[in-house]
């Protein structure tokens, strides 16, 4: 009878280990689940600071139709995209243009002078400031998750309940170098 007192005990605690286990990835699932939303509710913020700009910077430039063909096509590939791949691949497309829009801009003295266009200036750069916080803290918590995935208990559990790695945000390849706008 003792020894069936110990069977159970045994089970009891293997019991909670594994539901512990099992919680514990799912919180860091739901953790970089719930980071990338804010993520993206950063680029929802560019997304609707970018018109703002583009109308008051079209009305002084009807010339530079090409950066703005690049903003709009490019925030239309991030309405169409169904998959978190999709939408960074779009996201980095919108600010390639908008670099190429903030280039176009300082060639032009006249347009910094306009109240209305560096107020927009203003508010886009601390946009970009707050997408690349919330970048950072995504890649933390996948990093957290990634390790509960990848370590032993965990990786044991994360193999039988399906749970996956999941990638890093990452800059694209020639993301470090500055756009070039010719105007001739």
């Amino acid at each position: 009878m003792k020894k069936t007192y110990i069977v159970i005990g045994i089970l009891v605690l293997l019991a909670i280990w594994l539901f512990s286990s099992y919680n514990s990835i799912v919180t860091e699932q739901q953790q970089y689940t719930a980071q990338w939303a804010q993520v993206e509710n950063q680029y929802q913020r560019r997304f609707d600071l970018i018109p703002n700009l583009e109308a008051t910077v079209k009305g002084y430039m009807k010339q530079e139709t090409a950066v703005f063909t690049a903003l709009a096509e490019a925030r239309t590939r991030y309405a169409g995209a169904a998959t978190q791949s999709e939408k960074v691949e779009a996201t980095n497309q919108v600010e390639s243009s908008l670099g190429r829009l903030l280039v176009v801009m300082e060639n032009y003295p006249v347009l910094q002078s306009i109240g209305a266009v560096q107020n927009l200036q203003v508010e886009l750069a601390g946009t970009e400031n707050r997408v690349a916080v919330e970048r950072q803290k995504y890649n933390d918590t996948v990093k957290n998750y990634n390790l509960k995935v990848m370590r032993i208990p965990g990786s044991i559990f994360a193999k039988i309940f399906g749970f996956a790695q999941q990638p890093y945000f990452e800059a694209v390849s020639g993301s470090n170098v500055a756009p070039k706008v010719n105007l001739e």
